[in-house]
């Protein structure tokens, strides 16, 4: 699996065959022998640059048919619960498995991500995706969270529901001691439900926020906040079972 770049920063998934942009196509034999850092040229003399996807040129590119969530707000779940290599994760919403792939890279090959999906279609989807970036430690799970969680000894617990606080009792049982669970809701009246909700059934450091970024314009004539910017996404929602 590589990544093409053109000369205006448009990423390109390729594998080994044939390549067509509206550049021009690059020959199959040319991508099987290319390797990182190569220039290839189309018959049309365009030039692309050949890079080893990371986890979000993976993530950009991949299958979907549903939104995922970005990377500002699944950093700020992995910084603010302490996710790192050899840590256990269940995630629930899988969609196409971005998440999950996220949180997978970041835990390693000693670490264990099981994400759980109502939607046959999208679980067939999520499996291919996680299969395609090569990882070992995820199961995709296609099955209703809100009937129970399999795993215990956890570090995490995600939710990305419509209705995440129906899985606040079953998660605080599945977590170890001093174990998050975290949220992403769309709607402010979803985190006042989820704050009171964790709240009785005994989380402890039960927080709410909100990931706003913006881009910084720079030109000759003078430097700026962007007019276009990624605003509100969804609110990010903690706790920690103590």
């Amino acid at each position: 699996m590589r990544v093409l770049i053109d000369e205006r920063e448009k990423k390109y998934m390729v594998g080994d065959e044939e390549f067509h942009t509206d550049f021009g196509f690059i020959k199959k034999e040319d991508i099987i022998n290319s390797k990182a850092g190569d220039i290839l040229k189309t018959h049309l003399g365009r030039e692309f640059r050949v890079v080893e996807p990371n986890v979000n040129d993976y993530i950009d590119l991949m299958e979907r048919k549903c939104s995922i969530i970005l990377p500002k707000d699944l950093g700020i779940v992995t910084a603010y619960t302490g996710l790192g290599a050899g840590k256990r994760v269940v995630d629930a919403g899988t969609g196409a498995g971005a998440t999950a792939i996220h949180f997978a890279n970041v835990v390693g090959p000693s670490g264990e991500v099981h994400t759980y999906e109502i939607r046959e279609d999208f679980a067939e989807i999520a499996e291919r995706n996680v299969k395609g970036f090569g990882l070992e430690n995820v199961q995709v799970k296609c099955k209703d969270i809100t009937e129970g969680i399999d795993e215990e000894n956890l570090d995490m617990v995600f939710l990305d529901l419509p209705k995440p606080w129906e899985v606040a009792e079953d998660a605080k049982k599945a977590l170890k001691i001093g174990g998050y669970i975290a949220s992403y809701t769309p709607f402010v009246e979803q985190v006042q439900i989820l704050q009171r909700v964790l709240k009785k059934v005994g989380f402890s450091k039960v927080e709410s926020f909100e990931c706003i970024l913006r881009g910084i314009e720079v030109k000759s004539r003078g430097t700026r906040p962007k007019t276009r910017m990624a605003g509100h996404t969804g609110y990010l929602t903690f706790a920690r079972h103590l």
